[in-house]
Protein backbone atom coordinates (compact mmCIF):
# COMPACT_ATOMS: atom_id res chain seq x y z
CA UNK A 1 0.00 0.00 0.00
CA UNK A 2 1.13 3.89 -1.09
CA UNK A 3 2.00 5.93 1.95
CA UNK A 4 3.31 9.55 2.51
CA UNK A 5 4.61 11.50 5.39
CA UNK A 6 2.25 13.11 8.04
CA UNK A 7 3.36 15.69 10.73
CA UNK A 8 0.67 16.31 13.51
CA UNK A 9 1.63 18.83 15.75
CA UNK A 10 -0.53 21.14 18.46
CA UNK A 11 0.98 24.85 20.04
CA UNK A 12 2.87 21.99 22.45
CA UNK A 13 5.08 20.35 19.74
CA UNK A 14 5.17 17.47 17.73
CA UNK A 15 2.81 14.86 18.41
CA UNK A 16 3.04 12.46 15.58
CA UNK A 17 5.90 11.95 12.67
CA UNK A 18 6.05 9.32 10.19
CA UNK A 19 4.95 7.54 6.82
CA UNK A 20 0.64 5.93 7.27
CA UNK A 21 -1.71 5.41 4.70
CA UNK A 22 -4.18 7.40 4.99
CA UNK A 23 -5.52 10.71 7.61
CA UNK A 24 -9.05 11.45 8.11
CA UNK A 25 -10.62 13.78 9.74
CA UNK A 26 -13.29 16.58 10.06
CA UNK A 27 -12.64 20.14 8.34
CA UNK A 28 -15.16 23.17 8.37
CA UNK A 29 -16.82 22.07 5.33
CA UNK A 30 -17.15 18.09 6.39
CA UNK A 31 -15.41 14.92 6.80
CA UNK A 32 -11.59 14.36 4.46
CA UNK A 33 -9.32 11.80 4.24
CA UNK A 34 -5.74 12.21 2.75
CA UNK A 35 -4.26 9.20 0.91
CA UNK A 36 -0.55 8.99 -1.07
CA UNK A 37 -0.94 11.00 -4.35
CA UNK A 38 -3.74 13.44 -3.03
CA UNK A 39 -3.66 16.70 -4.99
CA UNK A 40 -1.87 19.87 -3.29
CA UNK A 41 -4.53 20.92 -0.81
CA UNK A 42 -5.19 23.35 2.48
CA UNK A 43 -7.66 23.61 4.80
CA UNK A 44 -9.59 24.80 8.44
CA UNK A 45 -10.49 21.79 10.46
CA UNK A 46 -13.27 21.24 12.15
CA UNK A 47 -14.16 19.41 15.55
CA UNK A 48 -14.52 16.19 15.51
CA UNK A 49 -13.11 12.17 15.24
CA UNK A 50 -9.84 11.97 13.74
CA UNK A 51 -7.99 8.46 12.25
CA UNK A 52 -4.43 7.70 11.36
CA UNK A 53 -3.49 4.41 9.45
CA UNK A 54 0.32 3.38 10.24
CA UNK A 55 2.00 1.34 7.78
CA UNK A 56 1.85 -1.42 9.23
CA UNK A 57 -2.49 -0.81 9.47
CA UNK A 58 -2.49 0.41 12.88
CA UNK A 59 -5.54 2.74 13.48
CA UNK A 60 -4.87 5.32 16.13
CA UNK A 61 -8.51 7.58 16.64
CA UNK A 62 -7.75 11.15 17.97
CA UNK A 63 -10.35 13.77 18.45
CA UNK A 64 -9.04 16.85 16.86
CA UNK A 65 -10.49 20.51 17.53
CA UNK A 66 -9.63 22.73 15.35
CA UNK A 67 -6.48 23.60 13.13
CA UNK A 68 -5.03 23.12 9.84
CA UNK A 69 -4.01 20.58 7.27
CA UNK A 70 -1.81 20.87 4.34
CA UNK A 71 -0.88 18.36 1.75
CA UNK A 72 2.01 20.03 -0.53
CA UNK A 73 4.03 17.99 -2.78
CA UNK A 74 3.22 14.50 -1.32
CA UNK A 75 3.87 15.45 2.31
CA UNK A 76 0.59 16.50 4.78
CA UNK A 77 0.75 18.04 7.86
CA UNK A 78 -1.88 18.89 10.31
CA UNK A 79 -1.63 22.11 13.15
CA UNK A 80 -4.15 21.12 15.30
CA UNK A 81 -5.89 23.33 17.93
CA UNK A 82 -6.34 20.41 20.04
CA UNK A 83 -4.98 16.54 18.92
CA UNK A 84 -5.92 14.16 21.77
CA UNK A 85 -5.13 10.65 21.28
CA UNK A 86 -7.63 8.13 22.05
CA UNK A 87 -5.89 6.73 24.59
CA UNK A 88 -5.17 9.77 26.24
CA UNK A 89 -8.23 11.71 26.93
CA UNK A 90 -10.18 11.74 30.05
CA UNK A 91 -13.22 10.15 29.61
CA UNK A 92 -14.25 10.87 33.00
CA UNK A 93 -13.20 14.34 32.56
CA UNK A 94 -15.34 14.40 29.12
CA UNK A 95 -18.60 13.31 31.14
CA UNK A 96 -18.10 16.36 33.85
CA UNK A 97 -17.63 19.05 31.21
CA UNK A 98 -20.84 17.44 29.18
CA UNK A 99 -22.58 17.48 32.04
CA UNK A 100 -21.82 21.01 33.47
CA UNK A 101 -22.43 22.37 29.54
CA UNK A 102 -25.38 20.61 29.82
CA UNK A 103 -26.57 22.01 32.89
CA UNK A 104 -25.87 25.47 32.25
CA UNK A 105 -27.75 25.42 28.71
CA UNK A 106 -30.80 24.16 30.51
CA UNK A 107 -30.78 26.85 33.59
CA UNK A 108 -30.61 29.50 30.73
CA UNK A 109 -29.81 33.49 31.47
CA UNK A 110 -26.77 33.00 29.29
CA UNK A 111 -25.84 35.63 27.24
CA UNK A 112 -25.10 35.02 23.46
CA UNK A 113 -21.24 34.96 23.59
CA UNK A 114 -21.66 32.87 26.42
CA UNK A 115 -24.23 30.68 25.21
CA UNK A 116 -21.90 30.07 22.55
CA UNK A 117 -19.07 29.44 24.70
CA UNK A 118 -20.72 26.59 26.70
CA UNK A 119 -22.18 24.96 23.30
CA UNK A 120 -18.36 24.61 22.23
CA UNK A 121 -17.36 23.20 25.47
CA UNK A 122 -20.60 20.66 25.21
CA UNK A 123 -19.65 19.73 21.51
CA UNK A 124 -16.09 19.40 22.86
CA UNK A 125 -17.28 17.04 25.62
CA UNK A 126 -19.26 15.06 23.04
CA UNK A 127 -16.19 14.86 20.10
CA UNK A 128 -14.00 13.06 23.48
CA UNK A 129 -16.69 10.67 25.03
CA UNK A 130 -17.56 9.45 21.34
CA UNK A 131 -14.47 8.10 21.00
CA UNK A 132 -15.23 6.18 23.97
CA UNK A 133 -17.71 4.06 22.42
CA UNK A 134 -19.83 4.47 25.32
Amino acid sequence: MNTFPLRIGTPDGLLFEGNVVSVSCRTITGDLAILAGHINYCTALGMGRACVVLEDGTRREAACIGGMLTMVDGECRVLATTWEWKEDIDFERAQSAKKKAEEMISKGGLSDREFTLVEAKLHRALVRIGLSGK
